[in-house]
């Protein structure tokens, strides 16, 4: 009498799971050198018409601000602030989505985990 349900081969199993494993090792290899080339990119956005520029790392550090002159006016400091502000946000972003785009690429649509 045939058994039912189990696996093909008897021993299938640990196998699989060994397999499994190793996958999940070398996508986390993967993702982790990622990763490290995403961090060592730099991420620049513009603001007030190029008057403000700000780049950040992929560890969404800020490493550099640039201002033009005119961007520095003594009597209007809050369109500045706003400027540097919308600039960071505009750079972090794109840090963001770099990175979602390699956890993507990475993940292969496996929805951000592994199924267990």
């Amino acid at each position: 009498m045939a058994k039912r349900g189990g696996f093909p081969g008897g021993m299938g199993m640990p196998g699989n799971m060994n397999n499994l494993m190793k996958q999940a090792q070398r996508m986390q290899r993967q993702i982790e050198e990622g990763q490290k080339e995403l961090e060592a990119k730099e991420f620049s956005a513009k603001a007030g018409g190029g008057a403000v520029e700000v780049t950040v790392s992929g560890k969404k550090e800020v490493v550099k601000v640039v201002l033009s002159e005119e961007a520095v006016d003594p009597d209007d400091i809050e369109t500045l602030q706003d400027m540097i502000v919308a600039a960071a946000n505009e750079a972090l972003r794109q840090a963001d989505e770099a990175n979602n785009e390699l956890m993507g690429k990475m993940t292969g649509g496996l929805g951000g985990g592994l199924p267990f």
